[in-house]
């Protein structure tokens, strides 16, 4: 049995699609799941509490920890250490491997490509507890409590992908002919990671008896666009005149004021104003796979936006 904690997700959703197509078991786990297609069960539990946690993992064989928390460097404080103690405390009774999805703000800013050999460096308190829950994961692996993995991605955008970024200030606008945006510098070069090579690759990574107990760079196409070009190609595929405007660091201070999710997004803006670059050349050696095409991802994602 595979189960996904926090189904229901941009990557959720595309990793069960993914299990049911192949006729794997597996279970949805969330507050309020969703019956989906092919699910062997959906299971309502919150694992904020250990109990429900155990009870939720119990009998399956690889977990996905896939949970989305609101954007609140109060709430991630607060409940995250407490997730990641949970899932490994079920992992640990369940005999389950578990696959942790992750971000890189444990990296802070960085000089040059993000690689899994990036030492944890957090300028946010954000990056902060994701440095922290990474870390305990890694030690619980370490000391052979239980097997484990990190996949991490960079931002990201992909087809019914309602968090990505790109999706929510580029190719949203742009689908309605109106104006995109863009976070402070638009002159320099940005990754993606396609949210359908991401669910690919964790069922690759997962059925990888060599991949346990490292980290992974989910396949995220190398050489990326800068933030004008990126927006030139979504222009493109949506048919659409190229019209964006630059959001610069006190524009979106500002804003915070009136929209405490913007208020949020402050303390990242370090990942926007140079270079974000983003290797996953250790998956492409391992998997012979390095990522979608950028021009071959905004199409499809564009599609999925008319």
């Amino acid at each position: 049995m595979t189960t996904i904690l926090g189904a229901g997700g941009d990557i959720g959703n595309k990793l069960a699609k993914l299990l049911a197509a192949s006729n794997q078991p597996f279970r949805l786990v969330g507050r309020n799941p969703s019956a989906t297609s092919g699910a062997t069960e959906t299971v309502a539990a919150d694992i904020t509490d250990e109990d429900q946690t155990i009870r939720a993992v119990a009998g399956s064989g690889v977990v996905h920890l896939l949970v989305g928390l609101k954007y609140d460097q109060k709430i991630w404080q607060e409940m995250w250490p407490r997730i990641m103690h949970n899932t490994i405390e079920a992992c640990k009774r369940a005999g389950a491997k578990v696959i942790f999805f992750d971000n890189v703000y444990m990296y802070g800013k960085v000089a040059g490509p993000m690689t899994e050999e990036t030492p944890f460096n957090p300028c946010s308190k954000k990056g902060e507890v994701r440095a922290k829950i990474a870390t305990t994961l890694i030690n619980a692996w370490k000391s052979g409590d239980l097997t484990g993995m990190i996949a991490r991605a960079a931002d990201y955008y992909g087809p019914d992908t309602r968090n990505g970024m790109a999706n929510l200030i580029t190719f949203e606008p742009l689908s309605r002919k109106k104006t995109a945006s863009w976070l402070v510098n638009d002159t320099v070069p940005h990754s993606f990671t396609y949210t359908p090579d991401a669910a690919q690759s964790l069922m690759q990574l997962a059925g990888r008896s060599t991949a346990w107990n490292q980290t992974w760079h989910v396949p995220t196409t190398p050489d990326p666009p800068t933030g004008k070009e990126f927006v030139m190609l979504v222009a493109k595929a949506l048919g659409a005149a190229p019209k964006y405007r630059v959001l610069s660091g006190p524009m979106i201070r500002l804003a915070g004021w009136f929209k405490p999710p913007i208020a949020e997004s402050y303390e990242m803006l370090y990942q926007n104003d140079s270079p974000y670059l983003f290797d996953s050349s250790k998956f492409a050696r391992e998997f012979g796979f390095a990522g979608t095409p950028y021009a071959d991802g905004i199409r499809i994602t564009a599609g999925s936006f008319r």
